[in-house]
């Protein structure tokens, strides 16, 4: 695999961790896929609900969290750390200064489009090595973001994260879209780096284009790359390794699990959701309502009075294992799982397969 460069950083395998939420992935899986030459991200997104007291202060139990889990990280590795942000979050200009303030190597801008200067200082912007780089799911909304950055600042992010219709977790399509499955991850990857060559040439710098969703082996890996890709960000794949930050339930349920489990989902974030299917997910399908007691507003958007149920909360009782009241995301490949390895063994798994896929390329170019 081709060293991933962003800036002054250099990342010796291009395999970035997807940020998984609610704790999933957080220093101990980061600080072990770092080790191992990728880039480890620790999620923020309700982070600090491993916080005692977090039900009466969410707020400050989030950056108190994120810093914690971020200085552990760095405890355990010295290589490339990032956080995942959602810009839909309610304190998403908190968790993005500590991000900052904790130096952080990346700083991955998710669940909206990043049009907007954060209410922080923005010296602390301009002063930073840390690096920017949002996520989304058409060449469109790529283009959207670079050419406003451009026009009102000057600069552009530092690579894009172009997500498919195949991750687990929120979706960016249509759950029409989805359900029909026509969208190809090698068309978008293609589509976005046509958007973004404009720019590339005005900045006179590459500006790497990271696939995600449904990528699960190495043999995708190359077959993205092949397609233009400069990296992949893969977060199903980790979830059942050793370091992974999620109770052992947590793995077992994606070991458990067949194809036909993987389902959809209509979030009370107002967008579909891939998911394991279980007994909870079979009653909010139905329409049963599950009570609901929000201690902060943690979605910009939610209006916690008329949903179905709290989604940060039956995130976390998975993360802990309570599947009786909560369920787990997972991208469409999540039943591809048969054991739990160490973030170690990943590694040499996805590049053996990465190897035998290019070693069979250049036999066929040969025999051509």
């Amino acid at each position: 695999m081709k060293e991933l460069i962003i800036g002054n950083l250099k990342i010796k395998n291009p395999i970035i961790q997807g940020g998984m939420g609610v704790c999933i992935s957080l220093s101990g899986l980061a600080a072990a896929v770092a080790n191992e030459g990728g880039v480890g991200v620790i999620s923020a997104v309700g982070i600090g609900m491993t916080e005692p007291n977090y039900r009466s202060n969410f707020r400050e139990s989030n950056k108190i969290a994120l810093r914690k889990e971020i200085r552990k990280a760095r405890q355990n590795s010295d290589g490339v750390i990032g956080v995942n942000t959602m810009l839909a979050v309610s304190d998403f200009d908190d968790l993005l200064r500590v991000s900052i303030e904790e130096k952080v190597d990346i700083v991955f801008l998710t669940a909206g489009l990043p049009l907007k200067k954060p209410d922080i200082d923005l010296s602390i912007l301009e002063n930073t090595n840390t690096k920017f780089i949002p996520k989304v799911s058409s060449p469109r909304a790529a283009s959207l973001i670079f050419q406003h950055w451009s026009d009102r600042y000057n600069r552009i992010p530092d690579a894009v994260v172009l997500e498919g219709p195949l991750s687990g977790g929120h979706l960016g399509f249509r759950r029409k879209v989805l359900e029909e499955n026509e969208i190809l991850l090698t068309s978008l990857v293609k589509g976005t780096i046509n958007e973004l060559e404009p720019f590339k040439f005005k900045y006179g710098k590459e500006i790497p284009v990271i696939a995600a969703g449904g990528i699960y082996s190495g043999i995708d890996i190359f077959e993205i790359m092949e397609a233009g890709a400069s990296a992949v960000k893969m977060g199903t794949r980790f979830v059942t390794t050793h370091e992974c930050d999620a109770s052992d339930s947590f793995k077992q349920n994606y070991l458990k699990c067949s194809k036909e489990d993987i389902t959809l989902i209509d979030s009370p974030v107002g967008l579909p959701g891939r998911v394991i299917s279980n007994d909870f997910v079979q009653q909010i399908k139905m329409g049963k309502k599950k009570p609901i007691n929000c201690p902060w507003k943690c979605l910009k958007t939610c209006n916690y009075a008329n949903v179905q149920f709290c989604i940060a909360e039956a995130l976390f009782n998975a993360a802990k294992g309570n599947f009786h009241d909560g369920f787990s995301f997972a991208g469409t490949n999540a039943y591809l799982a048969n054991e739990i390895y160490s973030v170690k063994e990943v590694f040499d798994q996805l590049k053996s397969e990465f190897n035998q896929a290019s070693l069979m390329m250049e036999k066929l170019s040969w025999s051509a």
